[in-house]
C-alpha cells in the first residue's frame, strides 16, 4: 500500500538535499513494487511529480500545489543470461550506491565507477547518469515505467529511450512517464572496466587503460569523489547541494580554440559533441571555490561547480543566484551554461 499524508503533512525540503520545499497538496510513497496500481488509485486522475532521492531537485519554498510520488520501493533481482552475462532487475528506489555495492560484491562489471553518485537507479536513466568513462545507458536493456499518456504500463527499450549526454526522453519529456524499475545487463568478472579517466588512474596509481580489481576500481572512485569534493557530505557548510548544478556545455570550434588557448580542458561527448568544462568556465569567470554567490548561495569550498545553501537561503534566491552566474560566464565567453536542478513542473491531470 503506498503511505500518505495530507495537505500539511510532508515537506519536499525534508527529501531534497537542498532542503527547499514546502507542502505538497499530496504526498505519496510508493514503498512496494507490487502496489503501483494502488498508488494509481490514490492518485485520483492526477499526474504526479516523481521524486526519488532529491539530489537534483530544486522546489519551491511555498510547496508544491500538486500530488508528488516519491518513490521508494527498493529491490535488486538477478538472474544468468548466459556467456558470463547476468541480467538485474533494480527497482526505481533502490539507491544507485547500493546497487554498486550489490555489483562489486557479486563480482559484475558494468557499473564500478558510479559509486558515490547520490540518488536512486530510478533516476538514473533520466539524465543518463555517468562518472569516469561509464554511464547508465551502457549496460541498460530495457526500463519498465507508467505511461501516463496512454495510461498503461510499457517497456522501453534503449533506443526509445534515447540516451545522450546526460539526457534521454524522460528528461525531454518530462511527466511523461514514472521510471518503475530499470533492466542492465553485467559481466562475470574479478576486473573493472579500463580506467580512461586521468583522475581516477592518480587515485589508484595506474595507467590509463589498466584494468584494477573491482574493489579497488569502486574504492578509488569514492576516494578520488571525496578527495576533488564531488561527494555529498552528511554535515557541515556544504551539506546543502545538488552536487554538480551545470552541465558541461556544447561548444563550437572557435568556442573550442579559445578555451584550450587560455588552458581550458575540451572534450568529445558520448555523441561527438565538443563540450568545455563548466567548473573551467566559472571560475574563469570569477567564481572561485568559496566565492558568496548571492543571499545564502556559496560557491563550495572545494569547487565553484557545486552551489551549497546555508541557512539565510530561499529556493527562489537558489534559483537567481544560478541564472546570475550562468549569465556572467555567457558575458564573459559568449558560452551558455544550462543548470541542472529540476523544478516541479505544474500539476496535469490525466
Amino acid at each position: 500500500m503506498p503511505s500518505e499524508e495530507g495537505p500539511m503533512g510532508e515537506l519536499l525540503a525534508d527529501h531534497t538535499t537542498l532542503r527547499f520545499g514546502g507542502p505538497a497538496d499530496l504526498w505519496l510513497s510508493h514503498t512496494d513494487s507490487a502496489s503501483w496500481s494502488e498508488t494509481i488509485r490514490a492518485l485520483e486522475g492526477r499526474r504526479p511529480f516523481i521524486l526519488g532521492g532529491g539530489s537534483n531537485t530544486l522546489a519551491d519554498d511555498t510547496g508544491y500545489p500538486g500530488a508528488v510520488v516519491r518513490m521508494a520501493n527498493p529491490g535488486i533481482t538477478a538472474r544468468s543470461v548466459g556467456d558470463g552475462q547476468v541480467e538485474l532487475t533494480v527497482q526505481s528506489g533502490e539507491p544507485l550506491g547500493r546497487l554498486v555495492v550489490y555489483a562489486v560484491t557479486e563480482g559484475l562489471s558494468g557499473v564500478e565507477y558510479l559509486g558515490g553518485i547520490p540518488g536512486t537507479t530510478g533516476a538514473a536513466p533520466v539524465q543518463n547518469t555517468g562518472a569516469y568513462g561509464q554511464q547508465i545507458a551502457d549496460c541498460l536493456t530495457s526500463v519498465t515505467a507508467w505511461d501516463w499518456a496512454l495510461g498503461r504500463m510499457v517497456r522501453l527499450d534503449p533506443a526509445t529511450c534515447r540516451f545522450r549526454y546526460r539526457s534521454s526522453v524522460f528528461k525531454t519529456h518530462p511527466g511523461r512517464w514514472a521510471i518503475l524499475a530499470i533492466t542492465l545487463r553485467l559481466s562475470r568478472s574479478d576486473r573493472a572496466a579500463p580506467v580512461s579517466y586521468g583522475h581516477l588512474a592518480h587515485a589508484l596509481d595506474l595507467p590509463l587503460g589498466s584494468r584494477p580489481p573491482l574493489h579497488e576500481a569502486a574504492a578509488g572512485v569514492l576516494a578520488d569523489r571525496e578527495a576533488r569534493g564531488l561527494s555529498l557530505p552528511e554535515s557541515g557548510p556544504d551539506a546543502r547541494q545538488a552536487g554538480s548544478v551545470f552541465l558541461n556545455p556544447p561548444v563550437d570550434r572557435a568556442q573550442a580554440s579559445m578555451v584550450r588557448a587560455t588552458g581550458g580542458r575540451v572534450y568529445r561527448d558520448g555523441d561527438g559533441m565538443l563540450r568545455a568544462s563548466a567548473g573551467w568556465l566559472l571560475e574563469q569567470s570569477g567564481y572561485s571555490p568559496g566565492v558568496h554567490v548571492g543571499p545564502g548561495v556559496y560557491c563550495s569550498a572545494n569547487r565553484a561547480l557545486t552551489v551549497t545553501a546555508r541557512d539565510d537561503a530561499t529556493g527562489s534566491s537558489f534559483l537567481t543566484c544560478l541564472h546570475r552566474m550562468a549569465r556572467t560566464v555567457r558575458e564573459t565567453s559568449g558560452i551558455e551554461l544550462r543548470p541542472e536542478p529540476v523544478r516541479p513542473p505544474a500539476e496535469v491531470r490525466t
